[in-house]
């Protein structure tokens, strides 16, 4: 099966990769933030003004699996190495080939990478509450 899924997987970010040239955008991201696919299976989230570790993971994350449509079981992989200087984003990748540190502690990690739905965990969830 994981056979099949590596090829899938890097033609559709192929695919997403010229649609998103072809727009110039990129993926919206749920918190906001904007990802670019910048090769077969790698893409790139862009700084967007205060941002952490988590804001990029959760971007990850939801573009792993709202944009791509793959499952929330998928890895990632950050491949740009922490810290991160300020104005940058961060690259990350479905493939552990480059992996580097995730930039969190994680006990009992058995890589580098994290699931998607993990990585989705990190998105900040706002209970709107009206006043009077």
């Amino acid at each position: 099966m994981r056979l099949l899924s590596l090829p899938l997987t890097a033609a559709l970010l192929a695919l997403t990769g010229l649609a998103a040239e072809a727009g110039g955008a990129g993926f919206p991201a749920v918190n906001g933030l904007t990802v670019q696919p910048t090769g077969a299976q790698a893409f790139h989230v862009a700084f967007g003004g205060l941002t952490g570790n988590d804001d990029f993971w959760c971007a990850a994350g939801d573009y792993v699996t709202r944009g791509l449509g793959l499952p929330p079981s998928t890895r990632i992989y950050r491949t740009s190495a922490p810290p991160r200087r300020a104005g940058e984003g961060v690259d990350f990748s479905l493939s552990d080939a480059q992996a580097t540190d995730s930039g969190f502690t994680r006990f009992g990690a058995t890589d580098k990478g994290m699931s998607a739905a993990a990585a989705q965990h990190y998105c900040q969830r706002f209970l709107m509450i009206p006043f009077d």
